[in-house]
């Protein structure tokens, strides 16, 4: 049975591939646009999915959409007509594409695809607890699902077992963790749905002082994690912004205006509802822990991408293992919708675990041959020296070893917003000047964003104090006490960004300002190549990681073909890129020639 997933229309649509409860393939529209979490119909996602397994729409047996626009159409409707006549605008604005594109999925299906067969709907959080628990390595486990809104929920409770999903508890919008931490992303000058992480990786810099104020207004909070918003607060119920007048007021000050310089409020209100957000977590997690019993938990959901409270989870004892979808956010829940109408539709039973879970490394998305790599380095004009796999990861090591920056792109792409080394910007952690190069020269983006490490499985324990796996970058992690390097009295004293100056570690280029790393563990069965890499470095350097970043620059997709990579690698001060069997050496390629300056036309992220 072949099962198409699809989510889209919100942002970062994507498309997704099932057989007989397989994932097959997965990709979001984005990496085929290149237009950065695209919201539009994922035609050539679904395409991709489609040519990986061989078959075309007639031999689908379903399409799944993501979640029930009806329910959706319901909740707007009610909203604007409990705030009338405030939402108007909102009303106005978002009726035209609900009226010609979401409440008629079926056809638009049909259209796009050529398809004629049945459609069927899962709900926003069905298809995020299926995206968490069915690919997970677990039989028994509880299941949080935590986003900003899906049709009416914004945070559900359930129980897997076998291949069943029990629902348990849900709130409800208004009241919502992701729409919460989304106005902080809003106040604080960032653009919702896609700066969230950088207020989370802005939150260190910071001081706790608003989370008192943020629990006495804001968030009215329950010892087992549920709780209200007050919506005197906010206006995303019937106006345009995330925030009011009176959420200035309490705030002192207007929202910081985007791209204008952060200031210590900005890093105190990050740091505050980052810790408001990581004990409603917690709250939760001992909840369903109880309600279960099961020493497993698995997330999904946009707000399950905050890697920092993930990590918490596991530290407090409160679960033994942990799961997380890799693609937690809009994405995933294309994966999601097909598992659910495989596993709870058609009653069809759970794969053998053949690895570390059911989602292959999250690599889901298009491969090229070297066949197809030398064709577009040669239509493009590039200088290239073919190596044996031995050689390519001797040479690419002895290149990062002397801090050089290397584009790493290799394998299927991954599913999801994190590199895991098939489509990553490569450098050497022990460089006290790594990270800023490759935000400012290479990234083209906040000197504040850190990076983070893939580290070698069997060493991991040697830098981080983290007891499991984190294959998929979604642990941030403390580090070692005896790497650390201590402070001097000056240095001691440094607030705000002021901070970013002080190398905290034997690895200063992935230990970010309070001792943490947000982890990607590599073993040799998951990705022989990539680690192969890193264990050349390691016998080069004694160090057991590199640094690893998206392959992109700021404002577009990671790269997802020859084409684009050999595009960023030029536009951007990276020295080498390895691709395939190929590596190539900035100093020897042709001057590169643009018609515009491309950063004029990249909106921020």
């Amino acid at each position: 049975m072949h099962i198409l997933g699809i989510s889209a229309y919100y942002h970062d649509s994507a498309a997704a591939l099932v057989r007989d409860g397989v994932v097959v393939a997965a990709a979001q529209e984005e990496r085929f646009s290149r237009t950065k979490h695209d919201h539009r119909f994922p035609k050539q996602a679904a395409d991709y999915c489609l040519h990986e397994a061989g078959i075309t729409t007639a031999e689908l047996d379903a399409v799944v959409f993501y979640d029930k626009p009806f329910i959706k159409f319901e909740r707007l409707l009610e909203t604007y007509l409990m705030t009338a006549p405030l939402g108007i605008r909102s009303f106005l604005k978002a009726m035209p594409i609900w009226l010609k594109k979401k409440l008629w999925i079926p056809d638009t299906i049909g259209a796009e695809l050529g398809y004629e067969g049945h459609v069927s709907f899962a709900s926003h959080h069905e298809s995020h607890a299926a995206s968490a628990y069915y690919p997970s390595p677990f039989d028994d486990a509880g299941i949080l699902t935590i986003d900003g809104v899906g049709e009416w929920a914004t945070d559900t409770i359930a129980h897997g077992r076998g291949k069943d999903i029990d629902f348990l508890r849900e709130l409800r919008f208004p009241h919502s963790v992701g729409l919460l931490y989304s106005a902080f992303t809003y106040f604080t000058g960032f653009r919702v749905n896609s700066g969230e992480y950088k207020v989370m990786g802005l939150a260190p810099y910071g001081e706790p002082k608003y989370v008192q104020t943020i629990l006495d207004h804001l968030v009215d909070l329950k010892e087992d994690g549920s709780f209200r918003l007050n919506q005197k607060y906010f206006n995303y119920c019937a106006g345009l912004t995330m925030t009011n007048r009176r959420f200035a007021t309490l705030f002192g000050g207007p929202r910081r205006s985007p791209e204008s310089r952060i200031t210590q409020r900005e890093m105190d209100l990050a740091r505050s509802v980052q810790d408001v957000t990581e004990e409603i977590m917690l709250r939760q997690a001992r909840t369903i822990r109880t309600l279960t019993g099961s020493k497993n938990l698995c997330l999904a959901g946009g707000v399950a991408l905050n890697c920092v409270a993930n990590g918490k989870i596991l530290r407090e004892g409160i679960v033994e293992n942990l799961w997380i979808q890799p693609a937690a956010g809009d994405a995933g829940g294309a994966i999601g919708a097909a598992l659910a109408y495989w596993h709870r539709g058609q009653g069809g039973e759970r794969p053998a675990l053949a690895g570390t879970d059911r989602q292959n490394n999250s690599c889901l998305g298009p491969a090229f041959n070297d066949d197809e790599i030398a064709q577009a380095l040669g239509q493009m004009g590039a200088v290239s020296h073919r190596l044996d796999p031995q050689a390519l990861m001797e040479q690419s090591a002895d290149l990062l070893a002397n801090e050089n920056v290397v584009g790493w792109f290799q394998g299927r792409m991954e599913f999801g917003p994190r590199a895991l080394g098939h489509r990553s910007i490569l450098g050497d952690p022990r460089s006290p000047t790594m990270q800023s190069k490759m935000n400012l020269k290479i990234k083209f983006r906040e000197s504040f964003r850190p990076f983070a490490p893939s580290v070698l499985a069997e060493d991991c324990d040697q830098y981080f104090d983290l007891k499991c796996d984190s294959p998929y970058m979604l642990l941030v992690a403390p580090v070692r006490e005896d790497i650390r390097v201590p402070m001097t009295d000056e240095e001691q004293g440094f607030f705000g960004i002021d901070q970013l100056n002080v190398a905290r570690s034997t690895i200063p280029a992935v230990t970010h300002v309070d001792y943490s790393a947000r982890v990607q563990t590599v073993r040799a069965d998951d990705d022989p190549l990539y680690h192969g890499l890193i264990h050349a470095f390691r016998q080069k350097t004694g160090c057991s990681m590199v640094v690893n970043t998206s392959f992109n620059v700021r404002g577009e997709p990671m790269v997802c073909t020859p084409e684009d990579a050999y595009t960023c690698f030029m536009r951007t001060e990276m020295d080498a890129l390895a691709i395939g069997s190929f590596l190539l050496h900035k100093n020897e390629q042709p001057e590169w020639q643009e018609e515009c300056n491309w950063r004029d036309d990249i909106e921020p992220d």
